[in-house]
């Protein structure tokens, strides 16, 4: 069986190499191109939680609205932060967007070299209880907790966030993620394919990989990050020496990516319709995460929570081989350009945690208010512009059993236990006989998740997806 420590080092060997090939034909060393100021981005279009740095910012055209004339925009997409960072090493990338465990292996290769050292500047989005990362298995899988994976082959993209997430819960369940299961390093687009050819049992992976899976109905989810009750994100990483030189286009890129999160939380709809256009993503799992209530919460400032997860995550990278040397957080962390771009309501938005875009209106069934984030679900018809809000899973349940022939694109609900958002026809449902009303129905993103709310609530009972729909009526 290969050890995750061997997996580990044989990416960290692919990452050193791509540091002498990455960028073959990028920027010139002084930063200029025929007169222009050149900035290199790059960015991770399918890594959704990264799209106010990315794809949707990118689409949207505020960066080089910003810029004007004098420079030129270079945007480099990859499939995860490794060659991001490899190019950022080599000098090839100037800034970067990527996920918290990569964010560490980016200051650890760079903060002993002067000339390389990069620091993290801005966050994307997060997800307090860790829902960005999930492991899937097939949807005919005997297994029915992380446990049942013991003596597998997971994939996962070692040194990744949903890596991380993988053996920090493989601990918590007991198994020891170097012996217990057989990693195996793969992107996420092999990871996918290796899952569903049954070459691995097993899928550990990152903002949107899992929820595409599960939508496609080629897998289950096993295991929700929100489980682990540990905050991850991704954020804006730059080089500091470009930043010492350029200090005006920092200050342009972070004002740029605030106005693409402003856009996207005015505009929900279509800022997921622009990025499934841009990717090939299906829009409905684009709007899984960053919707309204989504699992993505976009805020850019840095918040002490993300800082102090940084800091747990430290000790889990140390396990995955000798090329993880440890960071200094105090100094690759700096948001003195954010404050500076932010502007005055900086320090209130810090200490906020609650999400910008919320799900709100009147239940058009329920006929009551939609307000509390925690039970706020959401339906998507065909042929629909704008989505309707539900109070309540059960309220939710009421609209799709009297929409008729309306075909329903997607429905999301909220986990009763964690608040993850999900797919309603995905979720695992309970029926509360002593509900109160608009209550009665309560949905779980996992087997688990609902095996442990009965044994607290034994009086509930397990129902079908379709059975709710009927009694909801």
């Amino acid at each position: 069986m290969r050890s995750l420590r061997t997996a580990a080092l044989a990416a960290l060997s692919l990452l050193l190499t791509g540091c002498s090939v990455a960028g073959a034909g990028a920027g010139v060393p002084d930063g200029s191109e025929g007169g222009k100021i050149r900035l290199v981005v790059g960015y991770q279009s399918k890594t959704i939680n990264t799209v106010t740095a990315g794809t949707l910012l990118r689409s949207l055209g505020y960066l080089e609205k910003r810029l004007g004339d004098r420079y030129t925009v270079e945007w480099q997409d990859h499939d995860t932060g490794a060659p991001i960072t490899a190019k950022m090493v080599a000098g090839k990338i100037d800034i970067g967007s990527m996920g918290d465990y990569p964010l560490l292996i980016n200051a650890s290769r760079t903060q002993q070299t002067p000339s390389a050292r990069t620091e993290l500047v801005s966050v994307t989005g997060y997800n307090l209880r860790g829902a960005l990362n999930m492991v899937v298995v097939a949807k005919d899988s005997p297994a029915r907790t992380l446990a049942d994976l013991k003596g597998k082959k997971i994939s996962a993209s070692v040194g990744s966030a949903g890596h991380g997430t993988l053996v920090q819960a493989l601990e918590k369940a007991g198994i020891d993620p170097t012996t217990g299961v057989e990693t195996v390093n793969q992107q996420p687009p092999v990871g996918a394919s290796a899952l569903e050819s049954g070459g691995v049992q097993g899928y550990a992976q990152f903002v949107a990989w899992p929820g595409l899976l599960v939508f496609q109905d080629k897998a289950r989810l096993l295991y929700d990050g929100a489980a682990l009750d540990v905050p991850t994100f991704h954020g804006v990483v730059l080089r500091q020496a470009y930043a010492k030189e350029h200090p005006e286009v920092v200050d342009a890129f972070l004002k740029a990516q605030l106005d693409a999160t402003t856009y996207l939380h005015e505009h929900p709809l279509q800022a997921a319709l622009t990025v499934a256009d841009q990717t090939g993503l299906p829009a409905e799992v684009v709007y899984l995460y960053n919707g309204p209530g989504g699992i993505s919460t976009f805020d850019a400032t840095l918040k002490p929570q993300l800082k102090a997860a940084h800091e747990h995550d430290v000790p889990y990278l140390r396990r995955i081989g000798d090329g993880f040397s440890g960071v200094d957080l105090t100094t690759f962390v700096n948001d003195t350009y954010l404050r500076r771009a932010y502007g005055p309501a900086y320090e209130t938005d810090l200490a906020s945690t609650a999400n910008p875009a919320k799900i709100t209106g009147t239940d058009p069934v329920c006929d009551v208010p939609v307000d509390d984030p925690a039970t706020a679900s959401e339906l998507w018809l065909s042929g629909q512009e704008t989505t309707r809000p539900a109070a309540t899973p059960t309220c939710l349940l009421r609209q799709i059993a009297g929409a008729g022939s309306a075909k329903v694109r997607a429905a999301y609900v909220p986990d009763t236990a964690t608040g993850t958002r999900w797919f309603a026809d995905r979720s695992v449902w309970l029926r509360d006989p002593e509900g109160k009303k608009n209550a009665e129905f309560l949905p779980f993103t996992t087997e688990d998740g609902a095996r442990a709310y009965r044994e607290a609530h034994p009086k509930t009972e397990i129902v079908t997806y379709d059975a709710a729909l009927k009694a909801a009526l």
